[in-house]
């Protein structure tokens, strides 16, 4: 009876241990990451927000994809891989080059995800954050405020983080003839995915690392990749796309194409 208790006891620490945690622990205004802000300064920030507040409006929305300007750029460099897998499927992009989790915080509070119920929505956000004084503890943080916006308004809706995209830094990326090896700014993002990943909870929540897919076999971020080794080409995007479609998916419970 002793052991059976014993062994009781070490599951129950176990699953303890392992629990999710809460997004929603994160207190808002607690730090700048995940204090709320607007890029009013920027004269295309705005007309942009409210052309997808229309958008959503018109509902039949069933993803939408969070981000800066990697997911802005669907509709550029992307927009070849995006009409062969998300022009059918009412995707909206809600990607807005530059933007920060603060940014975006601020977006899902002001309408972008009001009165829809999507099957899915993907964030991959952080990479402008991480180059500032912005801790990864921080960076982490401004992700599970967002998982926590859209937790919170759009409950039946699954969501999908992606661990923050791998990066050249500023001399990495002045260095036209090579790419993008391990750097601080790029350890600083894997720090703060890691830490965002405890968020998940493999029901409602998810967490995906898809980075090693865009490396070569010396783990170096290639060019004909992400030519800035930060903004993907088309061969990038196709690479993403690719790689995420199982989990989309899986999640979405849509069958499978041949």
């Amino acid at each position: 009876m002793k052991k059976f208790l014993v062994v009781v006891f070490c599951l129950a620490a176990v699953n303890f241990v392992f629990a999710a945690q809460n997004p929603c622990d994160v207190k808002i205004g607690s730090h700048k990451a995940v204090t709320p802000v607007d890029k009013n300064d920027q004269d295309w920030w705005q007309p942009r927000h409210k052309a997808i507040v229309e958008r959503v409006k018109q509902g039949n929305v069933d993803i939408i994809m969070i981000g800066d300007s990697i997911t802005h750029g669907w509709e550029g460099a992307g927009k070849p891989v995006w009409d062969q897998y998300y022009a059918n499927r009412n995707v909206v992009n809600m990607g807005f080059s530059g933007d920060k989790t603060e940014h975006v915080i601020w977006r899902l509070q002001n309408g972008e995800i009001e009165n829809i119920n999507p099957k899915l929505a993907i964030i991959m956000i952080g990479t402008n954050n991480s180059g500032g004084d912005y801790t990864s503890e921080e960076i982490a943080d401004g992700v599970k405020a967002i998982v926590c916006q859209v937790r919170t308004k759009l409950p039946n809706t699954k969501i999908l983080m992606l661990a923050i995209f791998p990066r050249g830094d500023a001399e990495q990326r002045k260095d036209k003839t090579k790419g993008a090896s391990l750097n601080p700014q790029w350890e600083r993002n894997d720090k703060a995915s890691k830490l965002f990943a405890k968020v998940a909870d493999n029901k409602t929540i998810f967490y995906l690392n898809i980075n090693k897919k865009f490396l070569n076999k010396k783990g170096q971020l290639p060019r004909d990749v992400m030519p800035d080794l930060l903004h993907p080409k088309e061969k990038g995007y196709a690479i993403w796309a690719k790689a995420m479609e199982p989990m989309i998916v899986k999640l979405t419970g849509e069958k499978k194409k041949k």
